[in-house]
Protein backbone atom coordinates (compact mmCIF):
# COMPACT_ATOMS: atom_id res chain seq x y z
CA UNK A 1 0.00 0.00 0.00
CA UNK A 2 1.42 3.06 -0.49
CA UNK A 3 1.34 6.17 1.63
CA UNK A 4 -1.16 8.47 -0.72
CA UNK A 5 -3.40 5.09 -0.98
CA UNK A 6 -3.69 4.91 3.14
CA UNK A 7 -4.15 8.62 3.66
CA UNK A 8 -7.00 8.87 1.22
CA UNK A 9 -8.55 5.53 2.83
CA UNK A 10 -8.23 7.39 6.77
CA UNK A 11 -6.45 4.19 6.89
CA UNK A 12 -5.01 4.65 11.23
CA UNK A 13 -3.84 1.79 13.42
CA UNK A 14 -3.94 1.47 17.24
CA UNK A 15 -0.65 -0.57 18.06
CA UNK A 16 -0.77 -1.02 22.07
CA UNK A 17 2.33 -1.51 23.62
CA UNK A 18 4.25 0.28 21.35
CA UNK A 19 6.50 2.73 23.14
CA UNK A 20 9.04 0.05 22.53
CA UNK A 21 10.05 -3.29 21.77
CA UNK A 22 8.40 -5.34 19.05
CA UNK A 23 5.41 -2.74 19.45
CA UNK A 24 7.71 0.46 18.51
CA UNK A 25 9.10 -2.13 15.45
CA UNK A 26 5.62 -3.11 14.38
CA UNK A 27 3.75 0.77 14.43
CA UNK A 28 7.49 1.56 12.61
CA UNK A 29 6.63 -0.31 10.08
CA UNK A 30 3.46 0.43 9.36
CA UNK A 31 3.87 3.62 9.48
CA UNK A 32 6.80 3.52 6.76
CA UNK A 33 3.88 1.13 4.89
CA UNK A 34 1.70 4.46 4.90
CA UNK A 35 -0.66 3.71 8.08
CA UNK A 36 -1.52 6.46 10.40
CA UNK A 37 -0.52 5.33 14.02
CA UNK A 38 -2.22 5.22 17.45
CA UNK A 39 0.72 4.78 19.63
CA UNK A 40 0.03 3.30 23.19
CA UNK A 41 1.73 2.94 26.54
CA UNK A 42 0.97 2.22 29.93
CA UNK A 43 3.60 4.62 32.27
CA UNK A 44 6.41 5.10 29.73
CA UNK A 45 5.24 8.25 28.03
CA UNK A 46 8.84 9.55 27.02
CA UNK A 47 9.66 6.27 25.32
CA UNK A 48 6.00 6.79 23.64
CA UNK A 49 6.32 10.06 22.67
CA UNK A 50 9.64 9.63 20.21
CA UNK A 51 8.04 6.86 18.55
CA UNK A 52 5.42 9.66 17.92
CA UNK A 53 8.23 11.63 17.10
CA UNK A 54 9.31 8.81 14.58
CA UNK A 55 6.32 8.50 12.95
CA UNK A 56 5.80 11.75 11.89
CA UNK A 57 9.31 12.10 10.46
CA UNK A 58 8.10 9.30 8.34
CA UNK A 59 5.00 11.28 7.15
CA UNK A 60 2.48 9.98 9.05
CA UNK A 61 0.11 11.23 11.62
CA UNK A 62 0.22 10.15 14.83
CA UNK A 63 -1.56 10.11 18.05
CA UNK A 64 -0.57 9.09 21.69
CA UNK A 65 -3.09 6.93 24.14
CA UNK A 66 -1.50 6.13 27.81
CA UNK A 67 -3.63 3.76 29.51
CA UNK A 68 -3.89 -0.07 31.11
CA UNK A 69 -4.77 -2.65 28.80
CA UNK A 70 -5.77 -4.63 32.13
CA UNK A 71 -7.93 -1.38 33.10
CA UNK A 72 -11.58 -1.82 31.32
CA UNK A 73 -12.86 1.67 32.00
CA UNK A 74 -9.71 3.00 31.05
CA UNK A 75 -8.64 1.59 27.86
CA UNK A 76 -12.66 2.25 26.72
CA UNK A 77 -12.32 5.89 27.73
CA UNK A 78 -9.18 6.58 26.06
CA UNK A 79 -10.34 4.61 23.01
CA UNK A 80 -13.39 5.92 22.30
CA UNK A 81 -11.98 9.65 22.87
CA UNK A 82 -9.30 8.95 20.42
CA UNK A 83 -11.96 7.19 18.02
CA UNK A 84 -14.28 10.35 18.35
CA UNK A 85 -11.37 12.46 17.49
CA UNK A 86 -10.11 10.93 14.55
CA UNK A 87 -12.21 8.30 13.59
CA UNK A 88 -12.89 4.82 13.41
CA UNK A 89 -9.64 2.70 13.21
CA UNK A 90 -8.61 0.85 10.11
CA UNK A 91 -6.75 -2.15 12.33
CA UNK A 92 -5.73 -3.05 15.50
CA UNK A 93 -2.40 -4.47 16.91
CA UNK A 94 -2.83 -6.35 20.18
CA UNK A 95 1.21 -6.18 21.53
CA UNK A 96 1.16 -5.14 25.25
CA UNK A 97 1.88 -7.89 27.58
CA UNK A 98 3.81 -8.95 31.07
CA UNK A 99 5.09 -11.56 32.41
CA UNK A 100 5.53 -13.29 35.99
CA UNK A 101 7.58 -16.05 35.57
CA UNK A 102 8.26 -19.02 38.04
CA UNK A 103 7.28 -22.50 39.29
CA UNK A 104 3.68 -23.27 39.39
CA UNK A 105 3.34 -23.70 43.47
CA UNK A 106 5.16 -20.51 43.55
CA UNK A 107 2.99 -18.57 41.59
CA UNK A 108 1.28 -15.64 44.33
CA UNK A 109 -2.53 -14.58 43.12
CA UNK A 110 -1.26 -11.49 41.65
CA UNK A 111 0.85 -13.48 39.33
CA UNK A 112 -1.41 -15.72 38.41
CA UNK A 113 -4.45 -12.17 37.58
CA UNK A 114 -1.97 -9.60 37.00
CA UNK A 115 -0.87 -11.70 33.33
CA UNK A 116 -4.04 -12.97 32.86
CA UNK A 117 -6.21 -9.70 33.30
CA UNK A 118 -3.20 -7.83 31.12
CA UNK A 119 -2.48 -10.12 28.11
CA UNK A 120 -5.99 -12.12 28.05
CA UNK A 121 -8.24 -9.24 29.96
CA UNK A 122 -6.57 -6.95 27.45
CA UNK A 123 -8.01 -8.66 24.19
CA UNK A 124 -11.32 -7.66 25.43
CA UNK A 125 -10.79 -4.31 27.19
CA UNK A 126 -9.04 -2.86 23.70
CA UNK A 127 -10.89 -4.65 20.92
CA UNK A 128 -14.55 -4.50 22.34
CA UNK A 129 -14.54 -0.52 21.77
CA UNK A 130 -13.28 -0.30 18.54
CA UNK A 131 -14.54 -3.26 16.30
CA UNK A 132 -17.94 -1.94 16.01
CA UNK A 133 -16.94 1.45 14.82
CA UNK A 134 -14.46 -0.48 12.53
CA UNK A 135 -17.81 -2.56 11.20
CA UNK A 136 -19.76 0.50 10.66
CA UNK A 137 -16.88 2.33 8.66
CA UNK A 138 -17.63 -0.83 6.31
CA UNK A 139 -14.16 -0.94 4.67
CA UNK A 140 -12.88 -3.80 6.50
CA UNK A 141 -9.64 -3.87 8.34
CA UNK A 142 -6.90 -5.88 9.75
CA UNK A 143 -6.64 -7.16 13.48
CA UNK A 144 -3.46 -9.11 14.67
CA UNK A 145 -2.83 -10.44 18.33
CA UNK A 146 0.58 -10.99 19.39
CA UNK A 147 0.89 -14.06 21.50
CA UNK A 148 3.88 -16.57 21.93
CA UNK A 149 5.35 -20.06 21.50
CA UNK A 150 4.32 -20.41 25.11
CA UNK A 151 0.84 -19.77 23.62
CA UNK A 152 1.60 -22.85 21.44
CA UNK A 153 2.97 -25.70 23.24
CA UNK A 154 3.68 -24.11 26.89
CA UNK A 155 6.90 -23.57 28.60
CA UNK A 156 8.09 -24.39 32.37
CA UNK A 157 7.72 -21.56 34.40
CA UNK A 158 5.60 -19.83 32.70
CA UNK A 159 1.91 -21.85 33.15
CA UNK A 160 0.05 -18.21 33.44
CA UNK A 161 1.82 -16.60 30.71
CA UNK A 162 1.28 -19.37 28.71
CA UNK A 163 -2.63 -19.55 29.40
CA UNK A 164 -2.74 -15.99 28.80
CA UNK A 165 -1.49 -16.62 25.85
CA UNK A 166 -3.45 -19.65 24.55
CA UNK A 167 -6.66 -18.16 25.32
CA UNK A 168 -5.09 -15.65 23.20
CA UNK A 169 -5.45 -17.38 20.54
CA UNK A 170 -8.21 -19.25 20.44
CA UNK A 171 -10.36 -15.75 21.21
CA UNK A 172 -8.43 -14.47 17.68
CA UNK A 173 -9.44 -17.35 16.10
CA UNK A 174 -13.11 -17.04 17.43
CA UNK A 175 -13.14 -13.56 16.55
CA UNK A 176 -11.93 -14.23 13.23
CA UNK A 177 -15.22 -16.41 12.60
CA UNK A 178 -17.03 -13.51 13.35
CA UNK A 179 -15.40 -10.83 11.43
CA UNK A 180 -14.83 -12.56 8.08
CA UNK A 181 -18.09 -11.42 6.55
CA UNK A 182 -17.56 -7.80 7.27
CA UNK A 183 -14.08 -8.47 5.99
CA UNK A 184 -11.90 -7.66 8.98
CA UNK A 185 -9.27 -9.96 8.80
CA UNK A 186 -8.22 -11.40 12.60
CA UNK A 187 -4.77 -13.35 12.51
CA UNK A 188 -2.15 -14.03 15.52
CA UNK A 189 1.66 -13.99 15.76
CA UNK A 190 3.37 -15.89 18.13
CA UNK A 191 7.03 -15.00 18.32
CA UNK A 192 9.50 -16.87 20.16
CA UNK A 193 12.30 -15.97 21.85
CA UNK A 194 13.08 -12.01 20.22
CA UNK A 195 15.14 -9.04 21.57
CA UNK A 196 13.68 -7.52 23.90
CA UNK A 197 13.46 -6.14 27.51
CA UNK A 198 11.23 -8.06 28.65
CA UNK A 199 13.34 -11.45 27.49
CA UNK A 200 16.31 -9.92 29.11
CA UNK A 201 15.05 -10.80 31.94
CA UNK A 202 14.75 -14.61 31.37
CA UNK A 203 16.74 -16.58 33.61
CA UNK A 204 16.93 -19.52 31.52
CA UNK A 205 17.75 -17.92 28.33
CA UNK A 206 20.50 -19.67 27.18
CA UNK A 207 19.14 -23.04 27.73
CA UNK A 208 16.28 -21.77 25.75
CA UNK A 209 19.08 -20.65 22.71
CA UNK A 210 20.39 -23.92 22.51
CA UNK A 211 17.15 -24.93 21.48
CA UNK A 212 16.33 -22.47 18.92
CA UNK A 213 17.90 -24.30 15.48
CA UNK A 214 18.88 -21.08 14.01
CA UNK A 215 20.60 -20.90 17.31
CA UNK A 216 19.87 -17.44 17.84
CA UNK A 217 17.12 -14.76 19.49
CA UNK A 218 14.88 -13.16 16.84
CA UNK A 219 14.72 -9.47 16.35
CA UNK A 220 11.81 -7.00 16.62
CA UNK A 221 11.76 -5.80 13.02
CA UNK A 222 11.61 -9.76 12.20
CA UNK A 223 8.41 -9.97 14.15
CA UNK A 224 6.83 -6.28 12.86
CA UNK A 225 7.55 -7.64 8.79
CA UNK A 226 5.44 -10.01 9.45
CA UNK A 227 2.64 -7.91 10.74
CA UNK A 228 3.54 -5.21 8.26
CA UNK A 229 2.71 -7.96 5.87
CA UNK A 230 -0.97 -9.47 7.40
CA UNK A 231 -1.88 -5.63 6.95
CA UNK A 232 -1.31 -5.27 2.69
CA UNK A 233 -3.54 -5.89 0.04
CA UNK A 234 -2.12 -9.09 -0.65
CA UNK A 235 -2.50 -10.80 2.68
CA UNK A 236 -6.78 -9.99 2.56
CA UNK A 237 -7.73 -13.89 2.13
CA UNK A 238 -5.48 -14.80 5.40
CA UNK A 239 -7.38 -14.89 8.18
CA UNK A 240 -7.58 -17.16 11.66
CA UNK A 241 -4.43 -18.28 11.27
CA UNK A 242 -1.39 -18.09 14.24
CA UNK A 243 2.38 -17.67 12.94
CA UNK A 244 5.44 -18.12 14.36
CA UNK A 245 8.15 -16.34 14.19
CA UNK A 246 10.97 -18.83 16.68
CA UNK A 247 13.71 -19.84 14.63
CA UNK A 248 12.42 -23.33 14.03
CA UNK A 249 12.06 -23.65 17.69
CA UNK A 250 8.68 -25.40 17.79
Amino acid sequence: MTTKEASDNSHRVLVTGSGKGIGRAIALQLAEDGYDIAVHCRSDRASAEKVVAEIEALGQKASLLVFDVSDRTAAREAIESDIEQHGAYYGAVCNAGVTRDGAFPSLTEDDWDSVLETNLGGFYNVLHPLIMPMIQKRKGGRVVTIASVSGIAGNRGQVNYSASKGGVIAATKALALELAKRKITVNCVAPGLIETDMTEELEHEKQIMSMIPLRRAGKPEEVAGLVGYLFQPSAAYITRQVFSVNGGLV
